[in-house]
């Protein structure tokens, strides 16, 4: 089986040919500030991405013959977890969709290069806004405010397959909590198979992270918010893009952090370690969630690399189960993944509506 897995991130559209669970091109099409400046919104680089697509496996002698095209999901309504079929629905719900984000152009792209390939099938998997949280987990203190769920799905879910994997076990066979350490941090309570609490990590609760505030105390938002000195576009780019060690430090850059940190500048140590104490606040919390009961925790995501990070999140959380560290993400692997469930008939698409 021949996959194409497209992942269209802020600034690059990640690419890959898959024969089977092989990779046969993985790239990496970066896109630079002056080239996305010239399109006033997310929607407006249909085309550009699309061809740049195209050109990519033209240059690599790669022709347009695939049994499936899958893509990270768009962030449209909360769903469960699993594979979906992109449909007209789908396209309708990007089109009114509350967040925007480069994703949402990915289930397009796919679904517009399958139609032009005989038996092709077009498909999303674990989209960030998969919802599967208890009813109670969804209320807040205020009945018009609800919690929702905005997580890395995709990658949590992968991992959580892969620890099993390596244990002999199935993914739902465990009690897990998963932690996810990248520009967003999500951490998530995965009760045998089905993730029960998370944070929605893309806008406003949780630990703070590199790019994003995290909770923050309300009152001094809300008084933040009328005091006339912002916009509503500039707070809502405090609480994603530019809050978190951004705001901080003025860098996203884990690695320059780390360095600075490590050189002896106190005050880059005090700011990870404030994070590092907040993620660990987080994964205590879905402990709570479990009732204790906790097989492992397992971290993953870029900043897993950090040996810092990784031993000093394990010092404040290693009584609750053992801990594993998967660094980096899979989400390419993932998603060439759940098309290979479909097309070998393990799994069936979950109807999109």
């Amino acid at each position: 089986m021949r996959i194409l897995v497209i992942n269209p991130g802020s600034t690059s559209t990640k690419t890959a040919v898959f024969d089977d669970e092989k990779a046969v091109m993985v790239k990496n099409i970066h896109h630079s500030p002056e080239e996305l400046k010239q399109f006033p919104n997310i929607p407006d680089q249909f085309d550009f991405r699309k061809q740049n697509i195209l050109k990519e496996l033209e240059a690599m002698n790669i022709p347009i013959k695939f049994d499936a095209i899958i893509s990270r999901g768009p962030l449209t309504k909360p769903m469960k977890g699993g594979v979906y079929e992109v449909n007209d629905v789908m396209e309708d719900d990007i089109r009114k969709s509350l967040h925007h984000h480069a994703t949402d152009l990915g289930c397009v792209i796919a679904r517009q290069i399958a139609a032009t390939i005989p038996g092709c099938r077009s498909f999303i998997a674990d989209p960030a806004v998969v919802d599967e949280l208890n009813d109670y987990a969804r209320i807040s203190g205020l009945p018009q405010l609800k919690r929702i769920s905005i997580w890395h799905a995709l990658n949590q879910r992968a991992i959580a397959r892969r620890f099993a994997r390596e244990h002999g076990k199935k993914y739902e066979d465990y009690n897990l909590i998963i932690c996810h350490l990248g520009g967003g941090i999500s951490v998530a309570a995965h009760d045998h198979g089905r993730a029960v609490d998370t944070n929605n990590c893309l806008d406003g609760e949780g630990p703070f992270s590199p790019e994003r505030a995290g909770s923050l105390p309300a009152g001094d938002l809300v008084r933040m918010c009328f005091s006339g000195k912002y916009t509503q576009e500039q707070v809502l780019k405090m609480l994603a893009g530019k809050g978190g060690l951004t705001a901080h430090l003025n860098t996203n850059n884990f690695l320059e952090i780390e360095t600075k940190m490590h050189e002896g500048d106190e005050h880059f140590k005090l700011i990870v370690d404030a994070m590092v104490y907040h993620v660990a606040k987080a994964i205590a919390a879905e402990g709570a969630v479990l009732c204790g009961k906790v097989d492992a925790v397992i971290f993953t995501g870029g900043m897993a690399r950090s040996k810092y990070l990784i031993d000093e999140l394990t010092k404040r959380v290693g009584y609750l189960a053992p801990t594993f560290n998967y660094p980096g993400e899979d989400e390419m692997e993932a998603l060439a993944e759940n098309a290979l469930m479909v097309l070998r008939g393990e799994v069936e698409p979950e109807p999109y509506v």
